[in-house]
């Protein structure tokens, strides 16, 4: 299946997000914080990427801008995956490059349903 970078500050996030997508086939990576994931991201080259939005050190947008400059990783496809469920949040993270967007607590079948389709190149 395919190689997905989590990006999450909360382990037990992380540990939940790992057990979802290995339970569907993916190989998982993790990294804490948004700095940790970027220099990640360019260097094991996933597949898509799975970010939270409020982390410490570097937030899931100053994330999404570094990947999007980078030729290594601007084609990687991210899906957004935060508690920030306000009502503009989902066009402000398209805007700034994410593809998908899914709001915590999260259904582990619906992350794989969102994650497929990202994969696929659907918006």
């Amino acid at each position: 299946m395919a190689r997905v970078l989590v990006i999450d500050d909360e382990p037990d996030v992380r540990w939940l997000l790992r057990l979802s997508l290995e339970r569907v086939g993916h190989e998982v990576l993790l990294a804490e914080d948004g700095l940790r994931g970027v220099a990640m991201a360019q260097r094991q080259r996933p597949d898509a990427i799975v970010l939270d939005l409020m982390m410490p050190v570097m937030d899931g947008y100053g994330v999404l801008e570094a990947l999007g400059r980078d030729g290594r990783t601007a084609h990687v496809p991210v899906m957004v995956l935060t508690a920030k469920a306000l009502p503009d949040e989902e066009r402000k993270v398209t805007e700034a490059g994410a593809r998908r967007f899914l709001t915590k607590p999260f259904d582990p079948d619906d992350l794989a349903v969102e994650l497929e389709l990202l994969l696929a190149g659907e918006h």
